[in-house]
């Protein structure tokens, strides 16, 4: 097994919310990523709060988790898809804060994982254009690969998820308090 269990075990510390999801039992995802979990860089995004209610590595591993799935179904490379996913949105600012002058936090902090990631694995050119093209819809440059949709559209549906599941779930508890457990 090339997957270390102190890795996984020392994640459940850092990403506790995403510790009973499938992707810690599939040995094929935690042999592309399992380097890139290891390191520092990777784990110091449990320090940042993403969409409302997750951290920036729980949302990560969710869009690498759920690419790489759909990359596989789709005959993409599951790999690249994989460890460009975990590493998208490689950045340590709080980007509801900061402020920058070369443009938006949508086109900047693409460019800011993918110098970071280049400092801790080499990338290919598919797994750049993952990471650079990410946030398109809101940046006009289209991406080049189908493992790039992939991530764009997964990083998408996890952020509403992330930030949507807690509101419904509240809103689901105060319904029922008014109106009984038998209305939803």
């Amino acid at each position: 097994m090339l997957y270390s269990s102190q890795v996984i075990k020392g994640l459940e510390k850092v990403a506790p919310n995403y510790m009973t999801e499938k992707w810690r039992e599939d040995e094929e995802y935690l042999s592309y990523v399992e380097d890139l979990l290891a390191t520092e860089e990777v784990q110091k995004l449990a320090e940042y709060t993403q969409h409302m209610h997750s951290t920036r590595l729980e949302h990560s591993i969710s869009v690498s988790y759920h690419s790489y799935k759909l990359a596989k179904r789709w005959n993409g490379n599951a790999r690249a898809t994989a460890r460009a996913g975990l590493l998208h949105d490689l950045f340590y600012y709080d980007w509801r804060t900061t402020k920058f002058d070369e443009g938006s936090h949508a086109y900047v902090h693409p460019r800011i994982a993918a110098k970071n990631a280049e400092k801790i694995t080499e990338l290919s050119d598919l797994e750049r254009d993952i990471i650079i093209k990410h946030m398109w819809g809101a940046t006009i440059a289209p991406p080049k690969y189908k493992e790039s949709y992939i991530v764009t559209f997964v990083d998408k549906y996890c952020a509403v998820k992330e930030a949507a599941l807690p509101m419904t779930t509240a809103m689901k508890t105060k319904w029922r308090q008014y109106f009984g457990q038998q209305s939803i």
